[in-house]
């Protein structure tokens, strides 16, 4: 009876051993396979057969397989457990030399006839391929929220960069209104006051007080063409129509000719040196350009200078160039003033009450970067400036920022 139960219970466990889904395998002390079941096999493609007497590391990687027997003679010396009783993942190898991921769980069974190990192995191929998916679809994910993000963060800086220009465009017509409306109506009143004192004035005797007046009309229609060529010039950089047209200029002479042109700007006993020592003969420039920027120049020192206040212009070679200073002995610049004298409508705060538009070193900047330049200066206040701009030798045609 006795012996009937034993190999029922036998039977079960074969049974159990064979049909179970995860692969099993027996081996001795030695690391020897005694026993596989069929799953275990198919696992690593194996007939059981084939696997009964040899080494179990034959279904290691290399690395496993070189060291297992002293993985196994350390824990029979030590009783140091470092997968038997604990399991890990480990890299499993076929028959046909494919390798996969695998969990083993190692037991150990003391019999009387020796030691006995046993090994569960199930195949995580399936679960190492879903989760690659899961870490790509999170991978993507990222760089899917990383991409909106920059996306959101550009469109939120398009959009204040855009409420900043419209910011920008309605203070530039708040201000450009509030300089037009002061510009235009200092010489309108004088034109309109001297036109009603000229009507009142029919004597003969009486022709040197309407000459002053027409020359007052005179002066303010000069100052309306200022203001009016301050607009165009300005339209038409902010619009990109300005051309420069290259071409071989005399420093000296259109330096001459710059000073010329601003003779009606010199207050009285103001005067005027030239120095074009050093300068070379001719450089390849606009004339045009360059000519406007330096009467704006000349006409800034003239404006902010008192009487009898010399200016003194000079020209000279710079390295791989060429330099024109304009020097004035005038009220100069304020220091908390001096980062914004080109922006366009700005006036330092001690010019309030002289005429100007705040747009003359806005163009005349423009101009010299045009004419592949730069426009520098230094001012001391109260003692006078210096305006310096420097140019090259040469520029190829419609060069500028």
């Amino acid at each position: 009876m006795s012996n009937r139960m034993s190999q029922d219970e036998s039977l079960r466990l074969k049974a159990l051993f064979e049909m179970a889904t995860d692969g099993i395998i027996t081996m001795n002390k030695y690391g020897v396979i005694e026993n596989v079941n069929r799953a275990a096999g198919e696992l690593f493609g194996y007939d059981p057969e084939e696997l009964r007497g040899q080494k179990v590391n034959i279904l290691m990687a290399e690395y496993d397989r070189t060291h297992h027997d002293e993985y196994l003679e350390r824990y029979q010396r030590t009783n140091v457990p470092h997968i038997i009783g604990i399991g890990r993942e480990v890299t499993g190898k076929c028959k046909d030399g494919r390798e996969f991921p695998l969990r083993l769980a190692v037991s150990e069974v003391k019999l009387d006839g020796g030691i006995l190990y046993t090994g569960m192995l199930h195949d995580l191929s399936s679960f190492k391929l879903a989760q690659k998916r899961v870490e790509d679809l999170n991978k993507n994910l990222e760089e899917k929220v990383k991409e909106r993000t920059v996306e959101l963060r550009r469109r939120e800086e398009d959009l204040q960069n855009a409420l900043g220009k419209e910011r920008e465009l309605n203070e530039l017509k708040s201000r450009f209104l509030s300089m037009a409306s002061h510009e235009f109506k200092t010489p309108l009143s004088t034109i309109l006051s001297s036109v009603e004192l000229i009507d009142l004035y029919q004597e003969t005797e009486q022709q040197p007080k309407r000459s002053r007046h027409i020359g007052r009309i005179k002066a303010a229609v000069g100052q309306l063409i200022d203001v009016l060529n301050d607009f165009l010039s300005f339209s038409q950089l902010e619009q990109g129509q300005v051309a420069v047209n290259i071409t071989a200029v005399n420093i000296r002479s259109l330096l001459s000719s710059s000073i010329e042109s601003s003779q009606g700007q010199f207050r009285s006993g103001q005067e005027v040196t030239l120095d074009t020592n050093g300068a070379p003969d001719q450089i390849h420039t606009d004339p045009k350009l360059l000519r406007h920027a330096v009467i704006n120049i000349i006409s800034n020192a003239a404006k902010y200078s008192g009487d009898d206040a010399p200016i003194h212009i000079a020209a000279g070679a710079a390295e791989d160039g060429v330099f024109i200073n304009v020097t004035d002995q005038g009220i100069g610049i304020p220091p908390e003033d001096r980062p914004h004298l080109y922006d366009r409508f700005f006036r330092a705060r001690n010019v309030e009450n002289i005429q100007g538009t705040g747009l003359g070193l806005n163009i005349v900047n423009h101009y010299v970067k045009l004419l592949g330049g730069r426009l520098d200066f230094t001012s001391t206040l109260g003692q006078g400036s210096t305006f310096t701009i420097f140019l090259p030798l040469t520029i190829d045609n419609g060069n500028g920022d």
